[in-house]
């Protein structure tokens, strides 16, 4: 069964300008990597700091050994320096109706 992950992160102010090109860079390795169906950035309207990534994984494990691999790289301390405060990591499952 598929995973739907959702990450939600609040930017500093002075970090939202860049972070478009950020992702550019960093996405794909992502949608590359195994397990990634799909992944994709998406801004509030009303709060152009807050930041979901929409991700389609197919299961949760997948996402998990990603996230770890990030970790490993760094990047997520990286990422983690532009943020306020913690992000969201939410999984959701897709129900058939």
């Amino acid at each position: 069964m598929t995973c739907t992950v959702l990450l939600e992160m609040r930017f500093k102010k002075e970090a939202v300008d860049g972070m478009a090109e950020g992702f550019k860079g960093l996405l794909p390795d992502t949608r590359s990597f195994e397990g990634c169906i799909e992944v994709y950035p998406t801004q509030n309207q009303d709060d152009p700091q807050v930041w979901v990534i929409v991700e389609n994984w197919t299961s949760r494990q997948a996402y998990e050994k990603y996230f770890q691999w990030r970790v490993d790289r760094g990047d997520i301390d990286n990422l983690a320096s532009m943020l306020e405060g913690e992000p969201s990591i939410r999984y959701f499952d897709r129900i058939g109706a």
